[in-house]
């Protein structure tokens, strides 16, 4: 059930991603190695999404979409990084999506490797049956700086997100694009986003995880033996830079994609929910029986259902997993870390 892939590091071709590779996310669209749950292939469409500044976005400032974070010199590919990241102005979204499989679209070829930025989240869509084959039902959902891919299915959906909304007071799914679980899904959640927003930061009284197990600096370990597996046989995990815990803000988002995600399982405890949530500083995805995995470095953080090649670095995030990805930077939690600490509490 679908295929997904973020990346945050130095600039590239947004195009050059699609394709890179022996097993490209192109490829993993007509040959993929680990489908669960059902599906064979993902030709019901693709997308892919990259960050500009927002002022490049602006019709007023003459500049519309294309350029990557650090202004013209980090387009052309020179400088940049996860440091330009840091730095840049306001972000916002652009995106190409259709709903034609990857492999007859001229574009990835031909238009997106002209476009370059140092974040990308792009997805292969395997549609559940009775669901539309439609532009407006590819991943990656967009709206601000916010991307968001779902890899998986949830049985029921229309009883199962409408008792979410209520719980979250959501707006009505009817603003959803299109009639899947998981556009409906990223109306609910773009709502908690959108809000925390609004309100400015420090955000919207949702609990942060009072605990998660952060692999950060090239001296720490994984605390949780899935985080060690993860991180290698001795628990290590790729240092961060200046061995710096990400700031609270960060976590936010997280707390949100947890809550979701809990939220579903609740309603529906059999839903498959690899969800992939971007805003082009920060990588945030669950894991609920479909496969992930991440290759960090302190140059990139790749987050990937499948690896699209053979590099040793790359490493399975067990399943029922919350994972939080920058530039030197891998964090892997339990996804119900948070609920158990505070029924503890």
């Amino acid at each position: 059930m679908c295929r997904h892939l973020g990346y945050l590091g130095a600039p590239i071709p947004v195009g050059a991603l699609l394709t890179r590779g022996p097993h490209s996310l192109r490829t993993q669209a007509w040959a993929p190695r680990d489908m669960r749950g059902g599906g064979t292939i993902n030709a019901d469409g693709f997308g892919v999404a990259w960050w500009i500044p927002a002022a490049a976005a602006s019709p007023e400032t003459g500049n519309v979409g294309t350029r990557a974070h650090g202004g013209p010199t980090d387009a052309r590919g020179s400088g940049g990084g996860a440091d330009a990241i840091a730095a840049s102005e306001p972000l916002v979204v652009s995106r190409y999506r259709n709903a034609a499989p990857i492999w007859t679209d001229p574009a990835v070829d031909e238009v997106l490797p002209q476009l370059r930025s140092p974040a990308v989240l792009a997805a292969v869509r395997s549609a559940t049956v009775g669901m539309p084959v439609e532009r407006t039902a590819c991943a990656p959902f967009a709206h601000g700086r916010w991307a968001f891919s779902h890899n998986g299915a949830i049985p029921d959906w229309q009883r199962v997100l409408t008792a979410v909304a209520t719980e979250f007071d959501s707006p009505s799914l009817l603003e959803a694009e299109s009639r899947t679980d998981s556009a409906a899904l990223w109306v609910v959640l773009r709502h908690l986003l959108e809000r925390d927003d609004d309100r400015g930061r420090p955000g919207i009284g949702i609990a942060e995880p009072k605990a998660h197990a952060l692999v950060t600096g090239g001296s720490s370990r994984a605390t949780d033996p899935a985080v060690a597996r993860a991180g290698g046989d001795d628990g290590r995990v790729t240092g961060g830079r200046n061995g710096a815990t990400p700031a609270a803000d960060s976590d936010r988002p997280e707390s949100m994609l947890r809550q979701v995600a809990l939220a579903v399982l609740r309603h529906s405890p059999t839903a498959r929910l690899n969800l992939l949530l971007g805003d082009g500083e920060t990588l945030w995805a669950t894991t609920v029986h479909h496969a992930l995995s991440a290759l960090v470095t302190d140059e990139v953080a790749i987050l990937a259902s499948e690896p699209y090649d053979d590099d040793p670095r790359w490493r399975a995030i067990p399943d029922r997993r919350l994972v939080t990805a920058r530039p030197g930077e891998l964090s892997v939690a339990s996804l119900e870390l948070e609920q158990s600490e505070r029924a503890r509490s």
